[in-house]
């Protein structure tokens, strides 16, 4: 299994935890939920369901299955709904559990991020802290090239790295705002939900 499709199934199974979905939704909730899934198509999630169901982790239920009056419009097929099973929600808390060096990598990590509200303190703390790390190590390398390159580079090219860095940099101070909100065991609201 790719590590793109490793971390879709990862999605795939927080998102159903949440509510059954059928797959326009969930590619949809993927999409501007998880913005790391924007460049995903039909043709990736639909597979990455089949194999879900063939697991035993989701089962596919018609839409219909719900609503006994409702039927399909003429020529149309019902939607298929899927809905986490007790050995997918199993599964997916142990993948909840693993904190490795994937975790910490850009993709991986956004949404590894987006399901810290269902990961305990332990493991959210070790991939904010290997995130951290990570990425203090490529800004290291990055200020090492910079440095050696710097009299090759024209202006553009020059802003263009100092840019990256400041990127990086940024998401640094970010993680460290949140390992320290962690320690402290405050639980903070995210911005968004704060009153003004």
């Amino acid at each position: 299994m790719s590590k793109r499709s490793g971390i879709l199934e990862f999605a795939v199974l927080g998102l159903l935890r949440e509510s059954p979905m059928h797959g326009y939704e969930l590619r949809k909730r993927l999409n501007t939920s998880l913005g790391v899934f924007r460049a995903f198509s039909y043709g990736t999630l639909y597979p990455c369901l089949k194999m879900l169901v063939a697991q035993g982790w989701l089962i596919e239920e018609s839409a219909l299955d719900g609503d006994p009056l409702a039927t399909p419009l003429a020529g149309r097929r019902a939607k298929i709904v899927y809905r986490l099973t007790a050995a997918g929600k199993e599964h997916f808390e142990e993948l909840l559990a693993n904190s490795g060096p994937d975790a910490w990598e850009d993709e991986h990590f956004a949404a590894r991020f987006a399901f810290f509200g269902q990961t305990s303190k332990d493991v959210r703390m070790r991939v904010l802290e290997g995130r951290r790390s990570r990425l203090e190590e490529r800004l290291e390398r990055m200020r090492g090239s910079l440095a050696r390159t710097r009299e090759r580079l024209d202006d553009y090219t020059l802003e263009l790295q100092r840019h990256g860095m400041e990127s990086v940099e940024r998401e640094v101070r970010w993680l460290n705002e949140l390992i320290e909100t962690e320690r402290a065991g405050r639980v903070e609201r995210p911005l968004s939900e704060r009153d003004d």
